[in-house]
């Protein structure tokens, strides 16, 4: 299942101006992403993976080219285009129901519409137990769950996650992952998803993106192994595939090649 429209970068290039100078940090970047894909962006730190996803966001505008949203110039930030964040960015004094209602309740829902709205992301989170919880009384991985949902229950046609998991501890990390890759089936969002992991953006991109050292530029674009079909294979199963281990091997090749 997939919805939404195609996104384009045409020949973007980004620097930013330090003291009058322009240092550079996207080079020049042609990429387009299909309706419905989860695409996984690694490279080393620094190289332009976040300013990329800001471009996209609309929260900067590049300094040469255009970022295209079917077809149309992103202008500025969308509710059709949603942010998770590394850290969360609940509000602590509402309810963990209250904080996924925001949205709902800012685009003008009624009051039974947006709570019903609140308890099925809660729900596709593994949540729905915790609602009338305040954000410091959650864990940090349930935190990142709760705003998770805060953004899906906006319904945008787009996710864009900025190392959302990058400090969780691993085994949340990895029950986070499966738990992504779920809600993703479930909903048919196109996800672009920014890691500095490399068994992060092979286990979880149906296409996996790397960038070089800054100023960053794309010099890997590859589709994942391991996506074709229903089957839900143990992830432990899948991370033991000589395809997974050899994807994973070439996408840390890239990240770690000299650049030129």
């Amino acid at each position: 299942m997939s919805h939404g429209r195609a996104i384009a970068f045409e020949g973007v290039r980004h620097h930013f101006d330090v003291g009058g100078v322009a240092v550079p940090a996207l080079d020049r970047t042609d990429l387009r992403i299909e309706p419905g894909e989860f695409v996984t962006l690694a490279g080393p730190s620094g190289c332009g993976k976040t300013t990329l996803l800001r471009l996209l966001a609309g929260f900067m505008t590049p300094s040469e080219g255009l970022v295209r949203l079917g077809g149309r110039p992103v202008e500025g930030p969308s509710e059709e285009r949603g942010v998770v964040f590394q850290q969360p960015t609940l509000f602590p004094w509402l309810s963990v129901r209250r904080n996924v209602e925001l949205g709902p309740r800012l685009r003008g829902l009624g009051r039974a519409e947006r709570r019903r709205t609140a308890e099925e992301h809660l729900r596709l989170v593994g949540l729905e137990d915790f609602h009338d919880h305040r954000p410091y009384e959650l864990s940090g991985g349930m935190q990142q769950r709760c705003q998770i949902a805060r953004v899906l229950a906006n319904d945008p046609d787009i996710v864009l996650m900025d190392e959302p998991f990058g400090a969780l501890d691993a085994l949340t990390r990895e029950r986070l992952q499966e738990e992504l890759l779920e809600i993703w089936r479930a909903t048919g969002k196109t996800i672009l998803f920014i890691t500095h992991s490399v068994d992060e953006a092979v286990f979880l991109g149906s296409r996996v993106l790397v960038m070089s050292p800054r100023p960053g530029r794309i010099v890997l674009d590859v589709p994942a192994v391991l996506r074709q079909g229903g089957a839900r294979l143990p992830a432990a199963e899948i991370r033991a595939f000589p395809e997974y281990v050899e994807l994973c091997e070439r996408v840390r090749h890239a990240i770690h090649a000299p650049a030129g």
